[in-house]
């Protein structure tokens, strides 16, 4: 776990734009999620990022072209609808979760983040428990992320509610 880092949005950027450079007119929107995507959140140094494409099933096709820029292609790795890729080995830097538009994951994702970006105090706190879960937790990935899901849920139901209505 390492403090805020100003260099994570532009890791984002640099990443962003050859992923647009791979995959072209298939790519709608490319989103920096995750807690990197937070100032000021504690987080592990790994670049989520989010692409939203038309069609998913076009998005196997470019396997070849994500291993040759570092990605190691996971497949739905376990949430229906999505390919998920990895770069770093087992320095992970980057992690790419690709959703079709109108996929409810999108909302799901932006919506954590943008609650955390307006709730310092939420923020806090789920900073304050990712720190705990993963000092007691350094070699246990399975653990860290168990002791930390109640909470996320919880913010991602507030979060949700808290989206909708600014979109009204």
């Amino acid at each position: 776990m390492r403090s805020y880092n100003e260099k994570w949005p532009l890791l984002f950027v640099e990443e962003r734009e050859k992923l647009k450079l791979l995959f072209g007119n298939e790519i709608i929107d490319i989103h920096h999620i995750g807690s990197t995507s937070v100032p000021g959140l504690k987080a592990k140094p790994i670049i989520d990022m989010m692409p939203v494409v038309k069609d998913i099933d076009l998005v196997d096709q470019y396997n070849q072209e994500m291993q040759a820029i570092g990605y190691e292609p996971q497949g739905e790795n376990g949430i229906p609808g999505r390919r998920y890729f990895q770069k770093g080995g087992d320095n992970r830097s980057h992690h790419v979760h690709i959703y079709q538009v109108g996929s409810y994951d999108i909302e799901r994702h932006l919506a954590f983040r943008d609650y955390l970006h307006r709730h310092p105090d939420v923020k806090k706190s789920y900073g304050d428990l990712k720190e705990r879960l993963a000092q007691q937790f350094p070699y246990d990935i399975a653990s860290y992320i168990n002791g930390k899901e109640r909470l996320v849920q919880e913010i991602e139901e507030k979060a949700l509610d808290w989206y909708k209505k600014l979109e009204m």
